[in-house]
């Protein structure tokens, strides 16, 4: 359980919500009170859907834990702004929350014979906005200087006026008072696109080098390609750098089991493209980006190209060599940081 019993208990019984006139101002309190309003709207099945969600999320995670796959997927999971008591930017229910939990509770065998130790888990998120729900509930979960169990790093874009507006979106830097190294923040400028996710992915590898995690839950939001209604970034499907091949090294060069979830993404058809093809990447049976899109309902919207790719576009990549040379700096330190708690 992570979620507060009074957000539980609300948020399931949506349906029996009073609607009398007498109720109606309790109810918009209650609404407020639990994030129930403007990107969180009460909609029609609503707490069907978060059982729904949760139960998928943690379902591929037992498949991961159990020993049936290696690679498991949940592509409507990924909802990293929900709250403890509070839905957020969509996310009703904190699944990648609920499952980063359910990891840290695996005992790993020892190959000496010693008792079983816990599970190295490491959170990746590479959507377009903060993880700041996943962020938040283990902020200083490693307390101590004992040997990390997890590790939170969020590749995304934070600016003035971009959702969620909080500080922890900031550049992390692991030495500054108060600073929790296993909580890794990276914004990324506007017009990010391939490059500049290859240079960042160093630093990245380098993290993940330093924990060893047995497991990894990969958040895949779809929001920062081009071609995106929030047009923030330049990010390719395809390509060194891009989000394909950002997966491809997760679930086939890193040897952990790897839960693969879904996120933001708000071109529909670009979002069932990169889907599609990361699944390709986990089956390692990688579809041609040259593929045609099927003839199928929605088969208009996939114009002009009708095929899987989905390519940068024009606009310029604003983060400059300077800031990726710190950002390389700060991802080495928190590396550093990770190996002398690990004791090497």
């Amino acid at each position: 359980m992570y979620h507060s019993n009074d957000y539980v208990d609300f948020i399931t019984n949506l349906a029996n919500s009073s609607s009398t006139a007498a109720d109606k101002e309790e109810t918009r309190r209650r609404h407020a009170e639990f994030g129930i309003e403007e990107d969180c709207p009460v909609f029609r099945g609503l707490p069907e859907y978060t059982r729904l969600v949760a139960g998928a999320t943690l379902t591929a995670v037992k498949t991961l834990t159990e020993g049936q796959a290696d690679v498991a997927i949940c592509w409507d999971g990924g909802r990293h702004h929900a709250q403890k008591a509070r839905a957020s930017g969509f996310c009703y229910v904190a699944d990648c929350v609920l499952a980063l939990l359910a990891l840290k509770r695996v005992r790993v065998p020892s190959p000496d014979g010693t008792p079983p130790r816990r599970a190295r888990v490491l959170y990746l998120d590479l959507d377009l906005h903060f993880a700041d729900g996943v962020a938040q509930a283990f902020l200083h979960a490693n307390a101590g200087g004992a040997a990390p169990t997890l590790v939170t790093l969020s590749l995304h874009h934070a600016a003035p006026g971009v959702f969620p507006a909080v500080p922890l979106a900031a550049l992390s830097d692991a030495d500054a008072p108060g600073a929790d190294a296993c909580t890794v923040c990276v914004p990324l400028a506007r017009g990010t696109g391939n490059a500049a996710f290859a240079r960042v992915w160093r630093g990245v590898e380098r993290v993940r080098a330093a924990l060893r995690p047995d497991f990894v839950v990969l958040q895949c939001g779809a929001d920062g390609l081009a071609g995106d209604p929030c047009a923030l970034w330049n990010w390719a499907l395809g390509g060194e750098g891009g989000l394909g091949w950002c997966v491809d090294r997760v679930c086939n060069a890193w040897g952990c089991k790897t839960l693969l979830l879904g996120g933001g993404g708000y071109n529909s058809p670009n979002v069932a493209r990169a889907w599609t093809y990361l699944t390709s990447i986990a089956l390692r049976q990688p579809l041609s980006l040259d593929s045609d899109i099927p003839d199928h309902n929605a088969f208009p919207l996939y114009a002009p190209s009708f095929t899987l790719d989905v390519p940068a576009g024009n606009a310029q990549d604003q983060n400059t060599e300077e800031y990726l040379q710190t950002v390389e700096t700060r991802l080495d330190r928190v590396a550093e940081i990770i190996r002398q708690r690990m004791g090497e």
